[in-house]
């Protein structure tokens, strides 16, 4: 599950802060329009108006780049939903993940960070790292379901949530079948009736 603001967006601080967002932004835009393989430091530092020294001395790999970039995309990702209903979070849980994915911008760029995660094992690291941080944004509303008496006792928070997205993900990357509120209520409910079978 992905959801964040485009990386690079303002936030407040000096100027060590605002080198980073500026090569994070430059690196987000150029993995969205040109993937892994053209993430070249040299050209970033330029893109981003900030000295190379500064960007080899401070990440010294795309690798490093792309991580750091997963970093500050979990950082600032979106907080859960709190509708009061298990089946109405779970469904803007997916619906978060299907914007995110058909985003022109956000969904280039996920494809690229996957495909670096594949090839650098810092990237990798810090991609399970993303979803991990993700994934524990949402446990709150499979206990608080729990509590209501919506969910079994025992129900995995983790395995839940992230019922609900692999099926989007999956049709994403392989299948290519289109993503719309539709599928997103589909997972969400798939996922939700796993759950009260107690098979997740």
């Amino acid at each position: 599950m992905a959801a964040a603001p485009p990386p690079g967006a303002a936030r407040p601080g000096g100027r060590t802060a605002r080198v980073r967002e500026a090569v994070l932004l430059a690196a987000g835009d150029t993995l969205a329009e040109q993937g892994f393989y053209g993430l070249d430091l040299g050209e970033i530092a330029r893109l981003a108006g900030v000295g190379k020294t500064t960007v080899y001395r401070r990440w010294g790999t795309p690798g490093a780049l792309a991580a750091d970039l997963l970093k500050d995309m979990a950082e600032r990702s979106l907080p859960r939903a709190r509708t009061g209903s298990v089946e109405e979070d779970l469904r803007e849980n997916a619906r978060l993940v299907v914007r995110t994915l058909t985003d022109p911008r956000q969904g280039r760029l996920f494809k690229a960070l996957i495909a670096a995660s594949l090839c650098d094992e810092e990237a990798a690291r810090a991609l399970h790292r993303f979803y991990a941080v993700r994934i524990e944004k949402w446990p709150g509303c499979v206990t608080d379901a729990i509590v209501r008496g919506e969910l079994p006792p025992g129900t995995d928070p983790g395995r839940l949530i992230a019922a609900v997205s692999a099926p989007l993900y999956y049709a994403w990357l392989n299948t290519r079948e289109a993503l719309d509120e539709t599928a997103a209520d589909r997972a969400a409910a798939a996922a939700l009736a796993a759950a009260r079978a107690r098979v997740i």
